[in-house]
C-alpha cells in the first residue's frame, strides 16, 4: 500500500464590513473549492463572517514555492482581504 503523507495548512478568518446579505459565504466557498480547500464559514451575530479552511500539502512534493505558504493559500488569503463578494 502506497500512501502519500500530507500536511495541512489552516486559514482561520473573520471578515467585517459589508459581508452579510451579499453572498460572501457562497463566494468564499466557491473560491475555496476552486483552490481545492475544504472547510466552513458562517455568519456571526456581530455582523461578520467567520470560517476556517484547510489546504492539503503533499509532503513528497515541494508545494510551498519560495514563500511561507503554498500559492493556493496565498491566493485565498489575498481573495479574502482584497476581493470577496463581487456585489
Amino acid at each position: 500500500m502506497n500512501s502519500t503523507p500530507y500536511d495541512f495548512i489552516s486559514v482561520r478568518f473573520e471578515v467585517s464590513g459589508r459581508v452579510q446579505g451579499v453572498y460572501f459565504r457562497k463566494y468564499t466557498k466557491a473560491k475555496a473549492d476552486e483552490l481545492e480547500m475544504t472547510g466552513w464559514c458562517r455568519n456571526t451575530p456581530y455582523g461578520t463572517v467567520e470560517g476556517e479552511y484547510e489546504y492539503a500539502v503533499n509532503c513528497s512534493l515541494d508545494q510551498r514555492g519560495n514563500g511561507r505558504y503554498p500559492p493556493e493559500v496565498t491566493e485565498f488569503r489575498h481573495w479574502l482581504c482584497n476581493v470577496g463578494s463581487p456585489r
